[in-house]
């Protein structure tokens, strides 16, 4: 039997410091994570109810209902034109990221290029795959090419995780042209999109590796991945989707058919619901900008460096110490942040605090610092 070779699962090493966090007599402020907390929407819960009759399979493919919503969605909120059989929902998009290079049929010899710092699943889902992932630093970081040494998949995260760092219009065109000279799969997450802080830009602030500006007029070895985890409140639910080349989609499905990969019925209707409805993402967003502006005054004021966090739900903040020095310094105030070490080696200085948490519970940690 061959055993997969993953890495511990990272949170499970913060349990020390959470146990002294919680041993705050008012309580920890959990910020290590990027679960949301807020109600889920009302009309998003009455959708699912409405659906909750179904007793037959889902279709793989998505409702014409859910593709009509996320090609809207495309159009409106991305300013991305792309047909109906090129998008597909997914359960959740942690699930798509640890099963792509699966899915593309990748396996041992194979190489899947990762940011240099990164949400831990792009590394993961290249080891279930029994390929290899390997750091690239930019578009020459892997060095002399030759067909042992280029990518088959390229993970792009903007704005990313932990980062928050957004990508603009040039450098994703960069990385297509590069990708597509030497017949690369770009995969774009892009869960994050809605969450652009820069001033006076809202949705279409970060751009799409599917937008016209970055691609073209062709989609050819693209996809872009979304949730609606952070955008609608909606994690539990496992909502998500990806878009892009027709193609890799087609055999993307394929292999989710056989495998009985299905978002749930009702969950594909309260979907294609939230995706129509750009009133609740906008006052989930301005929440979330409420809550960033008095953690980042309040990180500040405690000698922390915050660097990019241009977008996103997590401010990336450093003493240029140890980051579990600083993980152990904020947990004796009743703070869990994650210590940037989780996203990779040149994460070793930097915390990342989650916005995350109740109003409530900001403030206590806004009070603490």
């Amino acid at each position: 039997m061959t055993v997969l070779d993953l890495p511990d699962f990272p949170w499970d090493s913060l349990a020390p410091d959470k146990a002294r966090a919680s041993a705050h007599p008012d309580g920890i402020v959990d910020l290590s994570v990027g679960t949301p907390v807020d109600p889920t929407p009302e009309l998003v819960r009455r959708a699912l109810a409405e659906a909750s009759d179904a007793p037959g399979y889902p279709q793989t493919i998505g409702t014409p209902e859910l593709r009509d919503a996320i090609t809207g969605w495309f159009a409106r909120r991305r300013g991305v034109t792309i047909a109906a059989e090129a998008v597909l929902p997914t359960i959740g998009s942690k699930e798509l990221v640890a099963w792509l290079p699966t899915l593309l049929g990748l396996g041992a010899g194979d190489i899947v290029g990762i940011p240099a710092i990164a949400y831990p699943t792009y590394d993961v889902g290249a080891r279930i795959a029994g390929a290899t992932p390997v750091v690239v630093h930019s578009l020459t970081g892997l060095g002399p090419l030759t067909s042992a040494t280029t990518p088959r998949l390229l993970w792009v995260n903007s704005p990313g995780n932990p980062t928050g760092q957004v990508l603009g219009v040039d450098h994703l065109r960069k990385v297509v042209d590069w990708a597509r000279a030497h017949d690369v799969v770009v995969a774009s997450d892009e869960c994050y999109a809605e969450l652009d802080w820069r001033q006076d830009q809202v949705g279409q602030a970060t751009p799409s590796i599917l937008h016209p500006d970055v691609c073209g007029e062709s989609h050819e070895g693209l996809l872009a991945l979304y949730s609606l985890s952070k955008q609608s409140n909606l994690a539990g639910y496992r909502a998500a989707f990806v878009g892009g080349d027709p193609a890799l989609i087609a055999r993307i499905l394929e292999v989710r058919k056989h495998a009985g990969m299905m978002m749930p019925t009702p969950v594909q209707h309260a979907t294609a619901v939230a995706l129509q409805d750009d009133e609740h993402v906008q006052a989930q967003r301005a929440a979330y900008g409420r809550r960033r502006e008095r953690l980042l005054s309040a990180v500040r004021r405690a000698g922390l460096r915050v660097d990019q966090s241009e977008a996103g739900l997590y401010l990336w903040a450093s003493r240029d110490e140890d980051c579990w020095r600083t993980v152990s310094d904020l947990a004796d105030r009743g703070i869990l942040v994650a210590p940037g070490s989780f996203y990779g080696p040149l994460g070793e200085r930097h915390v990342r605090i989650g916005l995350t948490a109740t109003d409530e519970r900001i403030e206590a940690a806004c009070a603490r610092l």
